[in-house]
């Protein structure tokens, strides 16, 4: 046993109280099949439609490789024109993935391909929908996003593999101190809990996103991922009503963000040495001490 993971509610549809009820205040992980019925980027947005609308917009692109202590946060791997890409995660496996891409500032027309959730629920960040694109084999690190809004996550052409976890199970994860993502030293979807113990029991929940899928992820939740296909994804961000969520967002960006890249920046590898020890450390305290249970 190492991981305890169960699936993950799935409806084809949900009505407002329901979800408010049972999913948003609950801060529970929800697969909509049926959210994107009405939205023409359900068909619209293959390979070669975003290839069109983007062109050869040269794009950084990250990989499964662990993380430079000598170079700053989310530094790229290499770069290379968007349809050159697309074509590439199309055509073979590859590691290669584009994070955090803002696709509507180089082609805004494809707003009208979509529709925000706002009967959901409110508190959208209609100025940063982000698109994240990868190659079979392309995985998303362990992490849970920095100013912890909720998230809609929809994926088109192909399949991702998905694993979350609430964060009361942070430190039994080995979170790196000062920062919002995990030791990458483990293989999330098939981790050694002989050399990492304290994964052994924590509890999580699993789905396969399949195209038109969104998966809504309740705020903080960490995430990991795995393109199973060469495909993408949009996501949707919006903020918590909590003003006590408000100000750990705050504080995230201030001392985990800035102080945090500040730190990297300035001891390098000594720095990124400690504090792996530092996770490993309170990892260990965390479950002698059978915590979060």
């Amino acid at each position: 046993m190492s991981f305890i993971l169960r699936p993950i509610d799935t409806v084809e549809s949900i009505s407002p109280a329901d979800f408010k009820k049972n999913y948003l205040d609950k801060r529970r992980p929800l697969i909509i099949k049926g959210l994107t019925k009405s939205w023409p980027a359900r068909e619209k947005w293959t390979a070669e439609y975003l290839k069109e609308a983007v062109g050869k917009k040269v794009v950084p692109l990250y990989d499964n490789s662990k993380a430079d202590p000598s170079k700053p946060i989310n530094s790229s791997a290499a770069e290379m024109p968007f349809d050159e890409y697309i074509d590439l995660i199309k055509s073979q496996p590859t590691e290669l993935r584009i994070f955090f891409f803002n696709i509507f500032k180089q082609a805004p027309q494809l707003l009208d391909d979509i529709v925000l959730p706002k009967d959901l629920m409110g508190g959208f960040i209609e100025s940063m929908p982000a698109m994240f694109f990868g190659g079979s084999n392309s995985v998303t690190f362990l992490h849970y996003d920095i100013d912890l809004p909720h998230i809609f996550h929809t994926h088109f052409g192909g399949r991702k593999h998905v694993i979350l976890f609430e964060n009361k199970w942070k430190r039994r994860l080995y979170c790196i101190p000062n920062a919002t993502y995990a030791l990458e030293d483990y293989d999330v979807s098939n981790p050694d809990t002989k050399l990492f113990p304290a994964l052994e029991g924590v509890e999580g929940t699993e789905c396969f996103l399949e195209h038109g899928d969104t998966l809504f992820m309740p705020t903080g939740y960490w995430h990991w991922m795995k393109y199973l296909d060469g495909s993408f994804s949009l996501s949707l961000r919006a903020w918590d009503s909590s003003p006590i969520r408000k100000a750990a967002s705050l504080y995230n960006l201030a001392v985990k963000g800035g102080l945090d890249s500040l730190l990297k920046m300035t001891f390098k590898a000594k720095y990124a040495k400690r504090r792996e020890k530092l996770a490993i450390k309170w990892a260990d305290k965390a479950l002698a001490n059978g915590k979060p249970l």
